[in-house]
């Protein structure tokens, strides 16, 4: 039996020794009814194999990737009276922004006394002399109320991660801490700007909050901004449904955010239990020929006179023309897959003489600006509180994650540069192909033999 264990390097920098004592007053000991700090030699496992031998016991193999758990430690590296922390969200918005923001304001200000605490304006460019914006002292007051609402309280930008620009101000505003709250791109940036801080041996702690309403970041169990974007999505399906079961031949169909990965169409498609197709970026799909979506299409309106189809923005992209064109991030700017099939399945059903009536719905910019709902403001509460806590305590590079249910440090540069996709193959697919009855594959050429 020959297993490859691939071996990962979860190390956590730290910018010195820790030798303040935290004003938190936890605990060291165990059942004495007070809350413990957390010790750094306590990890959680990455991954567990469990493997069947030839006799038919299970064997575990342990992959010996340890995560260095989040949380309080007993010794700070900064002096609280000496920090100066900056905080600034980056990217599109999600659910949740703002309730990162008062976790870490009230988390900086009213457990470790720090009282000078920036908040950086619209993403990296905030940092951009040429901009003229100047940075917004935060305290309790500012952030109080600030979870009731969507968006974020900062502004946010695409682009504008020019380093050694950024890094000016950084010196220039004496910031000992910057928390960046935002997807790829941001780390991206966060992990350049954690390495010109050591190349110019600046002290500097960055600790990067992840933020990707596609849930599709890497070592990142589950983004915040994600239960609100499927519920969130269930309710557009459920008009859209609606629409359907009121028409002849009624289509509703709707589009959700998704550009590489298909987690919130598969995830939604699931909670809803009203969708008849689902079409992910992951899952290569055709419109016509015997096997496309249109001809599986008419058959279901003929059985049930009516269909949802929901669609992930990234889905289908070759189907449409392609663009070499990008936005700020570097994102690939991608062609309208919604309007695209409203536009062609109206066109198919004029042609074969079908009566189609179909209501199109894109919630996308409804969803990313919502206020987060009670379990992911639940987690950006203790996101922002552990991200307070290992920027306190010198560590740097890192985002803070959650991984098996555990809150757990994980480096920017592992996390960065792959993304978490659905697995054609995976129990989630299988259970979405088993919900909404439509084909695993709608392609027209013949599937491979098995070998």
């Amino acid at each position: 039996m020959n297993i490859t264990d691939t071996k990962l390097d979860f190390t956590i920098e730290k910018l010195g020794t820790a030798r303040i004592s935290s004003p938190l007053h936890l605990s060291t000991r165990l059942n004495d009814m007070v809350a413990n700090y957390v010790s750094d030699d306590e990890f959680i496992l990455h991954n567990i194999d469990h493997v069947i031998d030839e006799n038919g016991l299970s064997l575990q193999l342990a992959r010996q990737n340890l995560l260095e758990k989040a949380g309080p430690r007993e010794r700070l590296y900064f002096d609280p009276k000496k920090v100066c922390a900056g905080i600034v969200t980056c990217g599109g918005l999600c659910p949740g922004l703002n309730d990162v923001i008062r976790s870490l304001v009230m988390t900086l200000w009213y457990q470790y006394g720090v009282r000078t605490i920036l908040g950086i304006p619209y993403g990296y460019c905030g940092f951009l002399p040429e901009y003229g914006y100047e940075p917004r002292r935060l305290e309790p007051g500012d952030v109080s109320v600030i979870h009731h609402h969507g968006g974020t309280m900062l502004g946010s930008s695409r682009g504008g991660a020019r380093t050694e620009e950024i890094m000016d101000t950084i010196e220039q505003l004496n910031l000992n801490i910057l928390f960046t709250i935002g997807g790829d791109g941001t780390q991206k940036g966060a992990l350049a700007l954690y390495e010109a801080a050591k190349a110019r041996g600046r002290k500097l702690a960055i600790v990067g909050i992840p933020k990707t309403i596609d849930n599709d970041l890497s070592f990142v169990q589950r983004s915040f901004g994600f239960e609100t974007a499927v519920s969130k999505a269930v309710d557009a399906v459920a008009a859209a449904h609606t629409e359907a079961v009121s028409a002849i031949n009624g289509v509703g169909l709707v589009k959700v955010m998704g550009r590489e990965s298909g987690f919130i169409a598969s995830h939604t498609a699931l909670a809803s239990n009203d969708v008849n197709y689902v079409l992910i970026p992951e899952v290569p799909f055709e419109l016509e020929g015997p096997n496309g979506l249109w001809e599986s299409l008419k058959a279901r309106l003929q059985r049930r006179s009516h269909a949802v189809i929901l669609v992930a923005e990234g889905a289908g992209q070759q189907l449409l023309k392609s663009s070499d064109l990008v936005d700020a991030s570097g994102n690939k700017i991608l062609s309208d897959i919604g309007v695209f099939l409203k536009t062609k399945i109206s066109q198919l059903a004029k042609r074969d003489g079908v009566t189609v009536n179909l209501k199109y719905i894109d919630p996308s910019y409804i969803i990313r600006g919502s206020a987060a709902n009670p379990n992911d403001s639940i987690y950006c509460s203790r996101l922002g509180a552990h991200a307070a806590h290992a920027a306190m305590s010198g560590r740097t590079g890192l985002l803070v994650s959650m991984l098996h249910e555990e809150y757990v440090h994980i480096p920017i540069k592992l996390s960065v540069g792959r993304r978490n996709v659905v697995d054609p193959e995976s129990d989630l697919w299988r259970d979405v192909l088993v919900q909404t009855g439509q084909p695993a594959l709608m392609l027209n050429q013949p599937e491979e033999p098995l070998q």
